[in-house]
């Protein structure tokens, strides 16, 4: 054996000289293919270390992070969206685990106005393109959950999204320079993404649990068998009363000879306190057999305070459950010791986890990591009202793991919510980065009251995001400036998160809310019909607030309870609707224009251009109407043809109908019910 000056050994056969011609014959390919290894390797190296640079980075490929690489692609922004997995959406691969969405698309509304009818469709997420909607993958009303990444993958194939997939990222830093704060984001590979501005999209997907004494004796949801027939004459005890729970229940109530149910709460029903993410009606077929008595149960105890022990009998492993609260014994002790009626005495064969999920803090490091969040049992991040991680800035959470900002009270936990709230974020983003104020609308005063009924009526932002979400508008006498869908928590911050000053003129919010009564929901007095009580309304109905100057944040802090705002100078119930149109003459149109008078301190209503003609000349101020339309030469003349059309539609009155000789004849009957009258109750300059 000889060493090569290069590290190459040669063999060969003392007694062969061809063996030794060969060998050296070979010696260049030997050496050549060396090199080539050691090129490739280096490459290779290389190709794993090397970093990369964005300004945005948005982590997770599922309906949030794709949302908001939406927005940032619209905008032309530098960015990268990163997924651990091969496809969008793996979520739903794996979850619900028996594969039913309970997230609403109705196809049919009866209306072809887009955003009116997003309202209905809980699957679609934002885009410019009107047919890249779910209802292209499935048309039933609870979708399988299959086709959930089916429609994420067409939203990144039609609109050229830039996903990068099979990137696990295991590291999360914060790093402090001359040129800012920016996070660096380690994969697998020890490959680094570094970026000025972190979107983590990343949900829920790591299984809360709850440390009892045999915790390790019990099933998880994400590992259970999903086929009916494994629980046959089986007693089993789920532990967790949510959505997750009782469609586990629903899917074995065929098979298994008991379910009971236990947490620490009573069922909340999603019909009764509007939050969807409550029991729905679609997996709560076991409250019917709980309370038609056929076996199956629901109970409360503290599961921290349970213990769980195993005894065999007859061969075979049996379950006993105990509450430590009414019985001190060890778990060795348990099977024998329980008072005698307790409801859970008799053993089962499984007990199962459902008790949800919880935000994966373990890949930020102390630099990055955003505090736990006060509610939620400490599950989500805590967070700004605009979404920023607290002590965290320039780290924003999106989707399901931003729902501590309105967890158990809106639907920014679920796609139809966090697809407005991703478009919220990216709004701010524009303003703080790139100096784009946050989009809005111009508009004369007089179309104000227009303009507010076309938004309560089909705006789909602030009806899934009830009073979390709202429309804010910046008055400035003549004129104003409409923002939709700004965050209500955020609105001591408008000015510094949007880019628009408030004037001396005030400010109006527009925000969609239920009534904070507790009712019954299917009771005959469960609903608020006449306008003069619109302030007991109990559904989601329209609500204005007029501020003379931007609440503090102090003043948001002491807010009254359940309110999404602090108290105004002045504040509207628009009467709740069974139709959801908020377009009734008398009910809703009539007292709206009257808040927004006394607001502004202006008469809001339309003329004609005689009546604004004879108001020209015995005012000296006429109102507001005329002074922007007839006055500038933009008045509606009044013809015989016109005026025919009005009388044929009973919209004339006789001075009989109004009893005044002075009234105007533009003032129609239907008004007159309502209290309204020609004078709008504001002291005119004359």
């Amino acid at each position: 054996m000889l060493q090569h000056s290069d590290g190459v050994r040669i063999g060969y056969k003392q007694h062969d000289p061809s063996c030794l011609v060969v060998t050296v014959l070979c010696l260049p390919s030997v050496i050549l293919l060396i090199l080539i290894g050691y090129v490739l390797s280096s490459f290779d190296n290389r190709h794993h270390n090397v970093t990369r640079r964005y300004d945005y980075c948005v982590l997770g490929a599922g309906p949030a992070g794709l949302q908001m690489g939406y927005f940032l692609s619209k905008a032309r922004r530098n960015y990268v969206i990163l997924e651990r997995n091969s496809g969008p959406g793996s979520f739903f691969n794996k979850y619900p685990r028996h594969r039913k969405l309970i997230s609403i698309n109705k196809i049919y509304t009866g209306r072809g106005n887009r955003e009116f009818n997003l309202r209905h469709d809980w699957n679609s997420l934002l885009s410019d393109k009107p047919d890249l909607l779910f209802k292209r993958v499935s048309d039933e009303f609870y979708p399988p959950a299959d086709a959930f990444p089916q429609y994420l993958s067409l939203f990144v194939r039609e609109l050229g999204l830039r996903v990068q997939y099979g990137v696990d990222v295991g590291r999360i830093r914060a790093v402090q320079s001359a040129t800012g704060r920016h996070y660096i984001l380690t994969d697998q590979h020890a490959s680094d993404y570094t970026c000025s501005v972190l979107l983590v999209a990343t949900g829920l997907w790591v299984p809360h649990t709850v440390d009892f004494v045999g915790a390790d004796l019990v099933e998880g949801y994400e590992s259970i068998s999903t086929n009916p027939q494994d629980y046959k004459d089986q007693a089993v005890l789920i532990l967790g009363k949510g959505n997750s729970a009782f469609e586990t229940a629903q899917s074995i109530l065929g098979r298994a000879s008991r379910v009971h149910m236990l947490s620490s709460s009573p069922v909340r029903l999603a019909w009764q306190t509007h939050y969807v993410g409550d029991l729905r009606a679609v997996n709560n077929e076991l409250i019917d057999t709980y309370q038609l008595k056929s076996l199956d149960g629901l109970a409360e105890a503290r599961l921290e305070k349970i213990v769980i022990a195993q005894q065999k009998e007859e061969g075979e492993r049996r379950l006993y459950m105990h509450n430590r609260n009414s019985f001190d014994a060890t778990q060795e002790e348990l099977p024998g010791h329980h008072i005698d009626n307790f409801p859970m005495r008799k053993p089962y064969d499984r007990v199962i986890r459902c008790l949800g999920f919880r935000f994966n803090f373990s890949i930020f490091d102390s630099s990055a990591c955003p505090p736990n969040s006060e509610n939620a049992k400490g599950r989500l991040p805590a967070l700004t009202p605009w979404y920023e991680g607290k002590n965290t800035p320039g780290l924003f959470v999106l989707g399901t793991a931003s729902h501590s900002r309105d967890y158990r009270s809106s639907a920014g936990g679920f796609v139809h919510g966090f697809r407005y709230t991703a478009r919220a974020v990216h709004r701010l983003l524009e303003h703080r980065y790139h100096r784009n104020p946050w989009p809005s609308t111009q508009l004369l005063t007089t179309q104000l009251q227009s303009w507010i009924l076309k938004r309560v009526d089909e705006a789909s932002g602030p009806y899934q995001m009830f009073e979390v979400l709202g429309d804010v508008i910046l008055l400035r006498g003549s004129h104003c400036e409409y923002l939709e869908e700004f965050p209500l928590q955020a609105l001591p911050q408008l000015s510094s998160l949007s880019g628009h000053e408030v004037s001396m003129h005030g400010l109006i919010v527009v925000v969609m809310q239920y009534g904070k009564k507790k009712i019954d929901y299917l009771g005959r007095s469960r609903a608020e019909t006449e306008w003069t009580n619109a302030w007991k309304s109990n559904f989601l109905h329209p609500v204005l607030y007029y501020y003379k100057t931007l609440p503090s944040v102090e003043e948001m802090k002491l807010r009254p309870n359940g309110w999404p705002l602090p108290r105004p100078q002045a504040i509207h119930h628009i009467v709740e609707d069974f139709l959801t149109e908020w377009d009734a003459p008398i009910s809703h149109i009539q007292p709206l224009r009257r808040f927004l008078e006394h607001c502004l301190q202006t008469d809001l209503r339309a003329f004609y251009a005689e009546s604004c003609f004879r108001s020209s000349l015995t005012h000296r101020t006429p109102p507001l109407f005329c002074q922007q339309g007839y006055l500038k030469q933009q008045g509606i003349p009044r013809n015989s043809q016109l005026r025919q059309r009005v009388h044929d539609a009973g919209l004339t009155h006789t001075k009989q109908d109004v009893g005044t000789s002075d009234a105007d004849s533009t003032f129609p009957n239907y008004l007159v019910p309502a209290g309204a009258s020609m004078s709008s109750g504001l002291k005119l300059d004359l």
